[in-house]
């Protein structure tokens, strides 16, 4: 019995390498080489015999031209077929052939069809090599009205996905195969130059255009410019980020977003698109751009933004500083005051103040609807030209009613109030007194 149990077990080892022996030996077909396999001397375009394909391993077993068997990834091969149609492939491969490409670009499309609008299906990123299948036509890539120079390729990238580049931004070479490539260094150079004027965009906020005047000025509105209205490209984060102010005078709307960076593409001169992200650049000077962003509605919003050498959280904390001081000093030349035609007027360094006796400035300048009390602040600033003659603007939000602003003047005496109503007010400060304005002076009382 256990010899025929041993003969049984020989007869089936037997079996299993006759098997093995015959299926590595019988050929499946023939495929074209894509990629080179520099180990053993294989360059693509090359046909090589294929006898083992390996679905649950996902690779084909080839012979070299040594005659050893090698195991190779299925996407770096063609599928197997007769020797004379894999010839013919060759054939198709053969005017790009050893042709391999750096990109130049982070998140540089891979797209489905050579179309600048087709699906995306792969982000290449800078520096990265893939090999250049072949050339198809596709559309025109444009750069405003001119169209871009180059060509759309076929291109393979190392994990295998196929799809079309546009060659404006690859640097094609040639590649041998030992996998040395013809202009490596002059390759390297341009991956670590990048692209100087998009880059100089990066790791700084950009804030709204409306904010420059006020910033050199050092004469801030505190309620309209803050930090956090920006746009950014953090690169250590890898983040975009947009948030904005609505703008009713220039009809912009409020908006809050934040993307992950995947890269960009120059389209146009000093105009650049980012990857999977809905807004355009344009560089006008070093410290100015218009960021475009089109919504979910489809209709683009265009921010103008600049970027400071100021520390703008510094120069918030001066202003408030500033206007805090001014507030204090009115508060101790009082914190009484009175007028003989215009009331009492009692300001609180709490940042409150009751006013009473003031019929004679209702309704032209005091709502009926007023009560003799509520908040005062320096909400806004002086322009320049006023400087000179007024320490600011004091802003009293009268309870029941709205806001009523005052030109002042702290006196050695006393305080001079300006009625504002009519001046005119420019992003957050008074730049023109009023032509005909009522002038209030009261005197401190202690």
């Amino acid at each position: 019995m256990k010899k025929l149990f041993s003969r049984v077990l020989v007869l089936l080892s037997l079996c299993v390498f006759s098997s093995l022996f015959f299926s590595c030996n019988k050929k499946e077909g023939y495929s074209v080489v894509l990629w080179n396999i520099p180990e053993y001397n294989i360059q693509d375009c090359e046909v090589v015999p294929v006898y083992v394909l390996s679905h649950i391993s996902q690779v084909y077993i080839i012979g070299s031209p040594s005659g050893e068997k090698l195991e190779v990834p299925l996407w770096q091969l063609t599928k197997p077929v007769s020797k004379s149609k894999a010839l013919k492939q060759a054939e198709q491969y053969k005017e790009y052939a050893h042709k391999y490409a750096s990109v130049k670009l982070d998140g540089l499309p891979c797209r489905a069809e050579p179309k600048n609008l087709s699906k995306q299906i792969y982000r290449l990123r800078k520096g990265e090599t893939i090999k250049v299948l072949a050339k198809g036509d596709g559309d025109l890539v444009m750069a405003g009205k001119e169209a871009l120079e180059g060509d759309w390729l076929k291109v393979l990238t190392k994990d295998g996905t196929e799809g079309w580049c546009f060659s404006h931004n690859l640097i094609l070479f040639d590649m041998d195969a030992s996998g040395a490539a013809s202009g490596e260094t002059e390759i390297l150079v341009e991956e670590q130059n990048g692209d100087a004027t998009f880059e100089a965009i990066f790791d700084k906020p950009w804030y709204p255009e409306t904010f420059l005047a006020m910033i050199n000025e050092k004469n801030i509105d505190t309620t309209v410019v803050k930090t956090e209205l920006n746009f950014t490209i953090d690169s250590a984060k890898g983040t975009v980020s947009l948030n904005m102010p609505e703008n009713k005078k220039a009809q912009l709307k409020a908006v809050k977003k934040t993307w992950d960076y995947s890269g960009y593409e120059k389209v146009g001169r000093n105009q650049y698109e980012l990857t999977d992200i809905p807004i355009t650049i344009t560089t006008r000077k070093d410290n100015f751009i218009v960021v475009r962003y089109t919504g979910s509605s489809g209709k683009p919003q265009d921010f103008s933004l600049i970027t400071t050498e100021e520390d703008l959280a510094e120069v918030i904390k001066e202003e408030k500083q500033k206007r805090s001081d001014a507030y204090a000093k009115i508060v101790s030349r009082g914190p009484n005051y009175a007028s003989s035609s215009y009331g009492n007027l009692m300001v609180k360094s709490s940042g409150s103040f009751s006013w009473t006796d003031y019929s004679l400035l209702v309704p032209n300048v005091i709502s009926e609807t007023a009560k003799e009390g509520g908040t005062i602040s320096l909400k806004y600033g002086i322009g320049e030209k006023l400087k000179s003659q007024y320490d600011g603007v004091l802003t009293f939000k009268f309870d029941g009613a709205g806001e009523v602003n005052f030109l002042f003047k702290t006196e050695s005496d006393g305080l001079r109030l300006e009625n504002a109503t009519n001046a005119k007010f420019e992003e957050g400060m008074v730049i023109e007194r009023s032509s005909s304005s009522l002038v209030i002076y009261f005197k401190a009382n202690k």
